[in-house]
C-alpha cells in the first residue's frame, strides 16, 4: 500500500522534475493577508505574486501546504466525524505557474502524475471544465485519454474561481474518478447531479487568465498564471484503496491509538466512530496550530483552537475518557507527522503542555455546563415543557464550550428537543460582532496604500547593512494621500521611493529608520521608513527647505545615533531569545517583538509567569555575552541550509529561499533581515524593565539598552541616595535600616489594634446590659463606637459568645455613614433570619445588605435612623 507521505514525496518530485521549485509550507497563520484568519488553501502564499505585487527567484513552484477551515464560508467543523471527507486541517498539494506554462502543460502534468507516478486506472478518470472553455476540452481530448463522453461542461458556481470580487480570476477544470456502482447514491446519481462520492473530485485545475474589475467585466490577463490543488487526504483515500479519508493512514495510527487509551473499538457503533473521528481530526488541527504560534484565549485565532480542544474533550467524554487524553492523542500526530513537518517534534513538549492545561481547565468547566443543562432540564419538566431555549443553547456553547449537536444529543435523550433556529441566530448575530471586531492577520494595510508601486514593479536596493548614507534617484514622489505628485514644496508631506536606499523599512518587529533627504532644489526630513514588499522601500517625508521633485538625484542620510540605538536593541533581542531557551526551556519561541531606539519589546510562548530568580538569570545570561564582547556574522544561504546550521525561524516572518543568517558565536544564530551591531559589547548594558503576561501561553518582556540602560542605573543611584539621605544611613545601611522601620510600623499597628481589642471587649461586656426580653425572645439592639468595620465584627462575636439564644444588633455611627451588623442564633431560624432582619433594619438608615442566616450586615449613609432601626427591630420580634 502506498503511504501518504509516499504520495506527498512522490508529488513534489514529480513537479521538481518538471522545473518546479519545491516551496515549503508556509504557517497557518498568514502573515499579511488581513481577510484571512487561517491559510485555507495553497495559493495563499503566493497570492501577492498572483497580484503582481512580489515577484521570487522561480516561475513554477509546487507545495504541500497546511491549511486549517474553521471559518466563514469555509466552516466545515459540525460535519466533520460525520462525513467521510470533511476535515478542520488538511494538506493541499498544488503546483503553480506564474505567467510561465499555461492550460496544456496543466493538463498534461496532472495526468501524467495520476496514471503514470499514481498509476490510477485512466478509465475510471473523468473532466469537468467551465461551460464556455473550449480549449481546454480541446486540450483534455487531445493529451489525455478521456474520451468526449467523459468530460463534463458546467456552470460558473462549480467551475469558475476568482480571488475575490476583484482581481485574477479563471475558469477551473477539475479531475475525478469513479470509485465504483456500489457508491452510487440513486438513480440520478452522476456529476453535476447529486453530491455522493461515487465521482469523486481529487483535482482541481484553476487557470488564472483574466482580471475583473469593480463592475463585473473581465479583461485577459498578459500573463496568465495556473495554480491547482489537490487534497493528500483525499488522493491518500483514492490510493489506498478506502472510501473513507479516516480509514487512511494518516488518520488510522491516531484513531487506533485513541481506542487503545479510551478502551473501545473502531467500528463497533456510529457514535463511537464519529467521537474517534472527530478526536483524530482536532488532534491534528491543534497540534499544528500551536506549533505555528496560536494559543488558547477567548478571541480570534485562540478562540478557534480553544473551541477545537474542548470539542475534542467532549467527544472524548462519550467514549468514556474521564482524565485529560488529547495532549496523549496530539503528540501522536507528531510521531505520525514529525518527519515531515519537523517542527512538530521541536514543539512536541511545548504543545502537550498547552494541551493538557486547557484539557484540566475544561474538565473544570464542563462539569459547570452539564450540571447547568441538568437544571434547565429538570426545570423544563416541572413547568411541563420539553422545548430547550435558544438562548440556553448558546449560552452551553459560548460560555462552556458545547457544541450544538452536543446539547441536542443530551436532550434528546432526556426526551426534550432544542430551538436550534433561536440558536442560530445568536449565532449569526455573533458572527457579526466578531466580523466586525476582525482586524486580520496583516500588520498594517501599507501593501494596500502602495498597490499601484508594487504593481508598477518598483524595487529599491538596500544598502543600509553596509553604509548610512548614500546618493540615488528619485523614482516616486507621492503626496500624503499616496497619488503621484509633481512636487512636494516646503511643509508638505509624503512618500519618496528611490532606486537604493540605506533607510531600513519598518519590518521583522523593527521600527523604520530616521534621517534626511537632500536634492539639488530641497531638503525633506524622513519621518519613518516603510517596507511594503520584500523588494519596496518607501520613505514618508516632510519637506523642510525648497521643493522636492521627481526623478531628482537625491543624498539620503541615516540618523546614525537612532540607527545604532536600534541595533543594540536588536541584537539583544536575539540574545533575548536565546537566553530564554536556555534558562526557561526549548519550548520558548518568538511571537513577536518590537525593535525600537528606546526600547525592545519581546513576546514569547511560555505558560506561567517568570520569577524574579528566573528574570534575574535571563537579565545575567544576556549580559555574559555583552561583555564577551562577541563578533555578529552575517551570511545569505538557502532556508534549508540555515535550518541545517541550526538557525531559529521566527513565528509569524516569511521567509525567501535565500535568508539572512544573523551568528553570534555559539549563542544565538537566527533568520533576520534587520540592522545588527558588530559585536556584542557595542550594546552596553541589558536591563529588563517588566515581564508579563499579554495572551494565554504568551508572556512579554520589555527592557533597555545602552545609554537608555545606563541613564536608568544613574536615574536609580540618584534616587537610592536620596532615600539613604533620609534614611540618614549609608550604602549597605538601607535595607536593614528600612526593615527596622517595618518592624516598629509593625509593632505601633499591633499596638493599635490590641488597644482597639480592649475598648471593644469592654463595650462588648457593658452593652450586655441593654440586653431585653420581646416575645420570648432576648434582643440586644446597642449603639456602639469602634474604629472600623473589623471591630464591629469582633464585637459582634463578643456579644454572641455571651447570647447562646437570642438576637442582637449593633449600630456604629461614622461621621455621614453608618455600619449595621445583626446576628440570630440558630434555635431562631425557623422564625428569624439574619438577613430577613437586616433588610427592614437598614431601610431606616438608608441603607441596604445581606449575609448568611446567622449573621448579616449593611451600611448606610442616615445615622440619625439608628434609633427607628432598632424600633423595627423590636416591633418585628414582637410582632
Amino acid at each position: 500500500m502506498i503511504t501518504a507521505n509516499e504520495i506527498r514525496r512522490r508529488f513534489l518530485e514529480f513537479f521538481r522534475s518538471q522545473g518546479h521549485e519545491i516551496v515549503r509550507s508556509s504557517s497557518l497563520v498568514p502573515k499579511d493577508d488581513p481577510s484571512l484568519l487561517f491559510t485555507n488553501a495553497g495559493m495563499v502564499q503566493f497570492k501577492k505574486i498572483f497580484l503582481g505585487q512580489e515577484k521570487r527567484g522561480y516561475v513554477r513552484a509546487t507545495t504541500s501546504q497546511k491549511c486549517l477551515r474553521v471559518g466563514g464560508k469555509h466552516n466545515d467543523l459540525e460535519n466533520v466525524g460525520r462525513t467521510a471527507r470533511h476535515h478542520t486541517f488538511f494538506e493541499m498539494l498544488g503546483n503553480f505557474s506564474f505567467g510561465d506554462y499555461f492550460k496544456e502543460d496543466a493538463i498534461k502534468f496532472a495526468w501524467k502524475f495520476l496514471t503514470e507516478d499514481l498509476g490510477l486506472p485512466k478509465e475510471r478518470l473523468y473532466a469537468t471544465v467551465f461551460r464556455d472553455d473550449d480549449e481546454a476540452r480541446d486540450l483534455w481530448l487531445a493529451h489525455t485519454d478521456i474520451p468526449a463522453e467523459r468530460i463534463y461542461r458546467m456552470g460558473e458556481k462549480d467551475n469558475f474561481w476568482s480571488m475575490g470580487d476583484t482581481g485574477p480570476c479563471g475558469p477551473c477544470s477539475e479531475i475525478l474518478i469513479d470509485q465504483g456502482e456500489h457508491m452510487t447514491c440513486g438513480p440520478d446519481c452522476g456529476i453535476g447531479k447529486c453530491d455522493c462520492d461515487r465521482y469523486l473530485e481529487i483535482w482541481n485545475l484553476v487557470f488564472m487568465q483574466y482580471d475583473q474589475a469593480a463592475d463585473g467585466t473581465r479583461t485577459a490577463l498578459p500573463k496568465p498564471s495556473i495554480d491547482t490543488g489537490m487534497g493528500l487526504e483525499r488522493i491518500a483515500a483514492v490510493c489506498q484503496g478506502v472510501y473513507s479519508n479516516f480509514d487512511t493512514d494518516l488518520f488510522q495510527a491516531i484513531i487506533q491509538y485513541t481506542c487503545e487509551i479510551a478502551g473501545v473499538s473502531y467500528r463497533a457503533n456510529d457514535e463511537t466512530d464519529t467521537a474517534l473521528r472527530v478526536i483524530a481530526d482536532h488532534s491534528r488541527s491543534v497540534a499544528f496550530m500551536i506549533t505555528d504560534g496560536i494559543l488558547p484565549s477567548n478571541e480570534g485565532r485562540g478562540y478557534v483552537l480553544r473551541r477545537l480542544i474542548r470539542r475534542a474533550y467532549r467527544f472524548g467524554r462519550l467514549i468514556g475518557q474521564t482524565g485529560t487524553f488529547l495532549h496523549k492523542t496530539a503528540l501522536k500526530v507528531v510521531e505520525v507527522m514529525g518527519d515531515d513537518y519537523p517542527e512538530l517534534r521541536g514543539n512536541a513538549d511545548f504543545m502537550a503542555r498547552v494541551v493538557r492545561e486547557e484539557e484540566e481547565r475544561f474538565n473544570r468547566t464542563l462539569d459547570k455546563g452539564l450540571a447547568l443543562l441538568e437544571e434547565e432540564l429538570e426545570g423544563l419538566r416541572g413547568a411541563g415543557s420539553t422545548r430547550v431555549a435558544g438562548d440556553v443553547a448558546f449560552r452551553l456553547y459560548d460560555t462552556y464550550g458545547f457544541p450544538l449537536d452536543i446539547v441536542n444529543d443530551i436532550a434528546e435523550k432526556r426526551g426534550f428537543t432544542v430551538d436550534e433556529d433561536g440558536f442560530r441566530a445568536l449565532m449569526a448575530e455573533q458572527k457579526e460582532r466578531a466580523k466586525a471586531a476582525w482586524k486580520g492577520s496583516g500588520e498594517s494595510d501599507i501593501a494596500s496604500r502602495f498597490h499601484a508601486l508594487l504593481e508598477e514593479g518598483l524595487r529599491s536596493e538596500f544598502i543600509g547593512y553596509e553604509h548610512l548614507a548614500g546618493d540615488s534617484r528619485v523614482v516616486a514622489l507621492l503626496d500624503a494621500s499616496g497619488l503621484p505628485s509633481e512636487g512636494l514644496p516646503k511643509g508638505a508631506k509624503g512618500y519618496v521611493v528611490t532606486t537604493r536606499t540605506p533607510f531600513y523599512g519598518a519590518s521583522g518587529g523593527q521600527t523604520g529608520d530616521l534621517g534626511s533627504i537632500a536634492s539639488p532644489s530641497g531638503k525633506a526630513r524622513v519621518l519613518d521608513t516603510l517596507k511594503p514588499s520584500p523588494d519596496l522601500t518607501v520613505h514618508q517625508i516632510e519637506t523642510v527647505d525648497g521643493e522636492l521633485l521627481p526623478d531628482q538625484e537625491v543624498h539620503l542620510h541615516v540618523e546614525e545615533d537612532e540607527r545604532v540605538a536600534s541595533a543594540r536593541n536588536h541584537t539583544c533581542t536575539h540574545l533575548l531569545h536565546a537566553a530564554l531557551r536556555r534558562v526557561l526551556g526549548d519550548h520558548v519561541k518568538q511571537a513577536g517583538s518590537l525593535v525600537a531606539p528606546d526600547r525592545l519589546r519581546f513576546d514569547f510562548t511560555h505558560i506561567a509567569a517568570m520569577t524574579p530568580e528566573e528574570i534575574a538569570a535571563v537579565e545575567r545570561e544576556v549580559n555574559r555575552v555583552i561583555l564577551a564582547d562577541l563578533p555578529l556574522e552575517t551570511d545569505h544561504m538557502a532556508y534549508d541550509a540555515a535550518l541545517t546550521r541550526g538557525a531559529m525561524a521566527l513565528f509569524g516572518e516569511k521567509y525567501g529561499d535565500e535568508v539572512r543568517v544573523v551568528a553570534i558565536a555559539d549563542e544565538s544564530v537566527e533568520l533576520c533581515g534587520g540592522t545588527h551591531l558588530r559585536a556584542t559589547g557595542q550594546a552596553g548594558l541589558f536591563l529588563i524593565l517588566s515581564e508579563g503576561g499579554v495572551a494565554a501561553g504568551v508572556r512579554r518582556i520589555e527592557a533597555i539598552t545602552g545609554w537608555n540602560a545606563l541613564r536608568m542605573v544613574m536615574d536609580q543611584r540618584a534616587e537610592l541616595g536620596q532615600v539613604a539621605g533620609l534614611l540618614k544611613a549609608r550604602p549597605g545601611e538601607i535595607v536593614p535600616r528600612v526593615e527596622a522601620l517595618q518592624k516598629d510600623v509593625k509593632g505601633l499597628r499591633k499596638d493599635l489594634e490590641k488597644a482597639s481589642a480592649q475598648a471593644t471587649s469592654g463595650q462588648g461586656r457593658n452593652i450586655m446590659d441593654e440586653l431585653a426580653e420581646i416575645n420570648g425572645v432576648k434582643v440586644l439592639a446597642a449603639r456602639v463606637d469602634v474604629p472600623n468595620v473589623k471591630a464591629l465584627r469582633d464585637l459582634m462575636d463578643d456579644v454572641r459568645s455571651k447570647l447562646p439564644s437570642g438576637i442582637a444588633c449593633l449600630a456604629a455611627p461614622d461621621g455621614d455613614k453608618v455600619s449595621l451588623i445583626v446576628a440570630v442564633s440558630k434555635d431562631l431560624h425557623d422564625r428569624f433570619t439574619a438577613p430577613a432582619l437586616i433588610k427592614a433594619v437598614a431601610a431606616a438608615v438608608g441603607g441596604s445588605g445581606g449575609g448568611r442566616p446567622d449573621m448579616a450586615q449593611a451600611g448606610g449613609t442616615n445615622p440619625a435612623g439608628i434609633d427607628e432601626a432598632f424600633d423595627i427591630l423590636r416591633k418585628t420580634v414582637a410582632a
